[in-house]
């Protein structure tokens, strides 16, 4: 190296702050909270993962902030049930928004059944001839889960004996009926001494956490809902849930959203800010899906700032990737942070 180079001035560098990435070290026996700081030390999809840990916690740390839970996606199928039952029966979550699908393989499972690990694909069949032979078998396939079709069946036998039969001619708005729902779960849960926990709307039910499902239709818990209002006065009123959800909002002194997967889910959690005053002060989103498309699922949460979705100086972060990875340890690195 010339003099020259020595003498050479650093340019000026408005952007650029002096700080190394290290290199991840891991070991036998680290805890949660240790591998979280080793994703904080390196770059890419670890760094991220490390700043959503780091929002998270504040969120779950702060009294003052109303934590809305965004749930899309096959997450109870998956083996996620617990991870929000959980977090609803701790305090973290002040109001979810989730999907039918959810609430439908919920209940399943809070009334005896049980999905169970699968195969994506097999080595003598075609995907075709592979899922033709799961539908001659009557086994639903969910990626690599499966889950027997007579579990839908009890699953209807429920909602008729346990939870319409209770809600009688009534029109109810779908967090009503849902409460109900999560009554009726912990109900024969208990009653019939189940060994799976009651599960996501049983917590919600038994804490006064309010469960919204805004595409409620796109579900078997939707359809069964759709068949009895064919046949009594029972019906679901979609925009009686607005008040109570955007109440919370406007009357919040601070608030957090946590956002898992995309689709009506996500924009449900976000657009309540849009006829509110403020704006949300944490974000974190959990996706897979690329910003590129245009599409809501994908979309940054810096674009919701655009919208007046997020303060100017909200922190939030996306992490792409699979949820199914990234939630647990989202969820337990914050947790380690706030004990």
């Amino acid at each position: 190296m010339s003099d020259d180079d020595h003498d050479h001035p650093e340019p000026d560098r408005e952007e650029f702050h002096h700080d190394p990435v290290e290199h991840a070290n891991v070991s036998a026996g680290m805890s949660v909270a240790d591998l979280a700081e080793e994703y904080g030390k390196a770059g890419i999809g670890a760094a991220d993962l490390s700043e959503a840990i780091d929002v998270t916690g504040e969120m779950f740390d702060s009294e003052d902030t109303t934590v809305f839970l965004g749930l899309a996606g096959a997450m109870v199928p998956a083996g996620m049930r617990q991870i929000v039952a959980d977090l609803i029966r701790e305090g973290h979550v002040d109001a979810l928004v989730t999907t039918g699908a959810n609430l439908t393989h919920d209940s399943i499972e809070a009334i005896g059944g049980k999905h169970h690990h699968g195969q994506a694909e097999h080595d003598e069949m075609s995907e075709r001839e592979f899922d033709e032979q799961l539908r001659d078998e009557e086994v639903d396939r969910i990626y690599n889960v499966y889950l027997p079709q007579e579990h839908f069946a009890l699953f209807e036998h429920h909602l008729r004996e346990e939870v319409f039969d209770e809600i009688g001619e009534e029109v109810v708005s779908i967090a009503e009926f849902t409460s109900e729902l999560g009554r009726a779960n912990a109900a024969v849960n208990d009653r019939e001494d189940i060994d799976e926990d009651s599960g996501i709307a049983a917590a919600a039910y038994e804490n006064d956490v309010p469960v919204y499902v805004p595409a409620i239709q796109d579900s078997v818990l939707g359809l069964q809902a759709w068949l009895r209002s064919q046949v009594t006065g029972f019906s679901l009123d979609a925009l009686k849930d607005m008040s109570p959800l955007n109440d919370l909002a406007y009357e919040a002194d601070s608030t957090g959203a946590i956002v898992v997967g995309g689709g009506v889910p996500k924009n449900y959690v976000l657009q309540t800010m849009l006829v509110t005053p403020d704006a949300y002060d944490y974000a974190v989103q959990l996706t897979m899906d690329p910003p590129q498309t245009g599409g809501l699922s994908g979309a940054t949460l810096d674009e919701a700032r655009s919208w007046g979705k997020l303060k100017k100086d909200a922190r939030n972060v996306s992490v792409y990737a699979d949820a199914t990875i990234t939630l647990p340890l989202v969820v337990a690195g914050a947790l380690d942070r706030v004990e």
